[in-house]
């Protein structure tokens, strides 16, 4: 099980900063405009569970993992997540924007009789995808923006205003439905490759040199989905236009080229770590995927 996220471990990673009062401020929010968050210099958002609420508005084409579902959205969506459940996203297109605010549950029960999770939209195994028009992406937008105004003012009661505007914002959702389509997988090659992404997701990030990739070839995925490699393989293949072989190599890659750039770890930490019993095997790995050796790249 991978580390849970908290609210320090978010500051640090997008800002490298902490707010002064976060620890004596039990409910906690904030807002952001996503485009501030994401992007080029910016870290991965990685798989795991976080201590604390987040409500997005992302437009562009994105996929979520989220529990053990891939949710394939295009256009603008109002996302909602709650700490029990384990999440990451990746963007697919190059128009990513939105907003996104982050609290804790005291910052809500303080003032609310009940419990977050009993909100269908947080509940653990609900459904928190809402898909948006553009009359509703522009409503939506306008309580973000309000959120932002806000948050910067002097006035001494902005956090009533700011819980009233999340209020808002569960509300609006409330009074739709979640977006089903979402949630209905095509075929079942559709559904075993979302499973196999799920599975392949959920082994990273490497956060220790003890910590180690297991799950290395289509064999050891399809063994552990209790299929056949060649049925694993053609479902894949069929869905995304790649291999599953492709799909391993690229998510290793990824994560070497992080483990080189953010860590101290040596060459051989990070093949062991990897799943390669030889760093010479990683070496010729990783120069087939960049071009570059992976002392090279750590330069670079």
């Amino acid at each position: 099980m991978q580390k849970t996220e908290t609210l320090e471990d978010f500051y640090q990673i997008k800002f490298n900063w902490l707010p002064e009062n976060l620890q004596q401020d039990r409910g906690h929010f904030n807002v952001f405009r996503l485009e501030d968050c994401v992007g080029q210099g910016k870290e991965p958002v990685n798989y795991s569970r976080r201590d604390f609420y987040k409500v997005t508005l992302i437009r562009g084409r994105n996929v979520y993992h989220y529990a053990d579902k891939s949710l394939d959205i295009n256009g603008p969506t109002l996302m909602f997540f709650n700490p029990q459940v384990p999440y990451n996203w990746e963007a697919l297109s190059d128009d990513i924007g939105g907003f996104f605010c982050i609290f804790r549950e005291a910052f809500f029960t303080e003032k609310f009789r009940g419990n977050l999770s009993e909100l269908p939209m947080f509940a653990i195994g609900g459904k928190p995808a809402y898909v948006l028009n553009e009359t509703q992406d522009e409503q939506v937008s306008q309580l973000f923006r309000k959120m932002l105004d806000e948050i910067g003012s002097d006035y001494p009661y902005k956090y009533d205003l700011l819980r009233n505007y999340l209020m808002e914002l569960i509300h609006y959702a409330l009074k739709m439905q979640p977006t089903e389509t979402l949630y209905q997988q095509t075929d079942a090659k559709s559904r075993l490759t979302a499973v196999f992404s799920e599975l392949l997701e959920r082994q990273f990030p490497i956060e220790s040199p003890s910590q180690r990739f297991k799950l290395r070839s289509a064999k050891d995925f399809a063994d552990q989905l209790s299929v056949h490699v060649n049925h694993l393989n053609r479902s894949i293949r069929e869905t995304t236009g790649k291999t599953t072989t492709d799909h391993i190599a690229e998510r290793l890659a990824s994560e070497a080229k992080a483990l080189l750039k953010h860590t101290d770890w040596n060459i051989s930490e990070i093949s062991y770590t990897l799943g390669f019993e030889e760093p010479a095997h990683f070496n010729n790995f990783f120069k087939k995927q960049t071009h570059l050796t992976p002392s090279a790249f750590r330069t670079v």
